[in-house]
């Protein structure tokens, strides 16, 4: 009964108003990365990155999963016909853009649920 009784007081908040518990919510830790801003995130980079590249690379080391890959190769090859008629600026602003907008779209009603690689 009395670790019991320790261990349930060990998990109150300590301090005055709360100690830790408010300093953190406070601070404003941040919360997790809801997922369209995650993909968009890293579709966009490595869009950039095989901009100038003949070939896509492998979606697997690039820690994607098949349906972020699909919008890779669907904004990439819009960025290469828009650097071709508007420079190199408008292909990355088209990239950011293309990311952002099928990242939201992929993920507007929460997370795919074709499985872990869809």
């Amino acid at each position: 009964m009395l670790l019991t009784g320790a261990l349930a007081t060990g998990c109150g908040e300590s301090g005055p108003q709360g100690g830790a518990a408010s300093t953190r919510a406070a601070s404003g830790t941040p919360s997790a990365t809801p997922p369209e801003d995650l993909c968009a995130r890293i579709v966009a980079h490595w869009s950039r990155e095989v901009l100038d590249s003949d070939t896509y690379g492998d979606y697997q080391s690039m820690g994607l999963s098949n349906g972020q890959y699909e919008i890779l190769m669907e904004v990439v090859d819009a960025a290469r016909a828009e650097r071709k008629r508007s420079g190199e600026r408008a292909a990355r602003n088209l990239i950011d853009r293309g990311a952002r907008e099928r990242c939201t779209e992929r993920y507007r009603d929460g997370n795919p649920t074709g499985g872990p690689w869809s």
